[in-house]
């Protein structure tokens, strides 16, 4: 019997069905009393054991291998930590019209999250570009959104952001920093063992992010937060998020080709430097956000796939390209491991792939 796979023609990526099965049922079973201690407990450890994950699969090589392309790193950088931003605390003006107060504190946080690695790798890929480079500008975005997203959320966010505190910088710390270091550290150890079971931890590290979705709105319906959003703010959001990311896809072409970039870098701009990680953004708002979380992840949550599909479409339209076609494709790279599993199999960007048209040649991972 052959196994099953998802229909490649279902424009949805299967795990966000499971995220949203997973917020259905916290709206119709919350978590209330003990069981709310218990799955805030355990959600706790889960964030810990999923930037354990994250921190035994980075491997360093590509990013040493990637230094030499510095000006690509750094204009993904920029697109991800100062363009972005920059847009998010402009839309500031949408409030009231479009955006609620909490609505809007969840769109700028979305600007705030590192970019995916996973996707990224996939949609340059498909579209003949800079592989390689994809995977370190990938990997150096979430390194760095590890200590900089929190940072920002600081800065930015404010006691608005669901009250981040010296508390929460703690916190952050403990929960996110420690475990990341301590799977580097150990790496030397652990990461054979890793490598060889990503497909298993690779379902523990998706069902972390379940668990931390279903507590965080768990805490959200207890609080009776959904009551502040009504069928015209989601259309309003949905409507500012598809702006946000067409204003970043025209950004990263164009101002790619501004400054004299490649083909191929450009489409591994594009694509690395209009993304943001559903995998790191959600630990992170659940520490910084609390009971507020649930509407703090939910402008990432509809970004992540509106991201997706559109980003599968022009990957695709790349690819047919005449100055596509007239180019090799890229090598494969010797290693494509990263913060989300570039395996195809680790964290909730693991299940990207799933949504870009077919396999890949370079080191995708995509199955």
């Amino acid at each position: 019997m052959k196994r099953l796979r998802w229909p490649r023609w279902m424009p949805i990526d299967p795990y966000i069905l499971l995220l949203l099965g997973t917020v259905g049922l916290a709206a119709l079973l919350p978590a209330r009393g003990t069981g709310a201690d218990v799955a805030s407990g355990a959600s706790t450890a889960a964030i810990a054991f999923l930037f354990f994950l994250y921190g035994a699969r980075l491997s360093t090589r590509e990013a040493m291998d990637g230094v030499r392309h510095w000006r690509l790193h750094v204009t993904v950088l920029a697109c991800t930590f100062v363009v972005f931003p920059l847009l998010g605390l402009a839309s500031r003006g949408l409030v009231p019209v479009f955006l609620t107060d909490p609505l809007y504190q969840g769109l700028l946080f979305l600007t705030l999250v590192p970019s995916t690695i996973q996707s990224s790798i996939a949609f340059t890929s498909i579209a003949r570009g800079n592989v390689p480079a994809a995977i370190c500008a990938g990997s150096f975005s979430s390194l760095v959104g590890i200590v900089l997203t929190p940072l920002l959320a600081a800065a930015l966010l404010g006691s608005g952001g669901g009250g981040f505190s010296a508390d929460s910088v703690v916190s952050i710390v403990l929960q996110l920093l420690v475990p990341f270091v301590a799977g580097q550290l150990l790496r030397r150890w652990v990461g054979g063992f890793v490598a060889r079971h990503k497909r298993v931890l690779g379902l523990v590290d998706r069902g972390s992010i379940l668990l931390v979705v279903y507590t965080a709105f768990s805490e959200g319906m207890v609080q009776g937060i959904w009551g502040q959003v009504s069928p015209a703010r989601l259309a309003g959001l949905l409507a500012v998020e598809a702006v946000l990311l067409a204003v970043m896809l025209l950004l990263t072409w164009y101002g790619a080709k501004a400054l004299r970039f490649g083909r191929k870098d450009r489409i591994a701009i594009q694509f690395a430097g209009s993304k943001k990680s559903l995998a790191a953004g959600l630990p992170m708002a659940s520490v910084l956000f609390g009971a507020q979380a649930s509407l703090a992840v939910l402008p990432l949550m509809l970004f992540h796939q509106m991201q997706l599909m559109v980003c599968a479409v022009i990957a695709k339209r790349r690819s047919h390209d005449p100055e596509a076609a007239a180019s090799e494709r890229p090598e494969k790279p010797e290693g494509s491991d990263g913060l989300e599993g570039s395996d195809g199999s680790g964290g909730s960007d693991g299940a990207e792939a799933s949504a870009a048209p077919p396999r890949t040649t370079a080191g995708t991972g995509s199955r």
